[in-house]
């Protein structure tokens, strides 16, 4: 893969450049740019490749952890017990799904009874 990536376009700009010294004059500046041009144009694809693989290897860890996130209930990097010590302060009169269910629940009790 590195002939691929390094040595081929190397060898295509080296070639714009033989081009341009030996080549008739006429033609002597299209070969300079046509072969210079194909040479970084595989040297880009290369680097364009390589950038796109780097955010599918960040976008696999990242989903790595989001399943330990959800194993676990923290993520990898944090200590345990700043996890496990984390309790929400939600301001007064917030109704919570637990809260309403204690409410309704006292609402359908009966009263209790005077005791005698």
């Amino acid at each position: 893969m590195f002939a691929v990536r390094y040595v081929l376009p190397a060898i295509l700009v080296a070639g714009g450049f033989v081009c341009l010294v030996v080549a008739p004059e006429s033609t002597r500046l299209e070969g300079w740019a046509g072969f210079t041009g194909a040479g970084l144009s595989v040297l880009l694809l290369n680097v364009l490749y390589r950038i796109g693989v780097t955010g599918d290897a960040e976008r696999d860890t990242e989903q790595s952890q989001r399943d330990y996130f959800d194993r676990h209930g923290r993520w990898p990097d944090e200590e345990p017990s700043a996890a496990e010590g984390r309790r929400w302060n939600l301001p007064e009169g917030v109704a919570t799904p637990q809260s309403e269910a204690a409410d309704e629940q006292a609402r359908t009790r009966p009263p209790d009874l005077p005791r005698s």
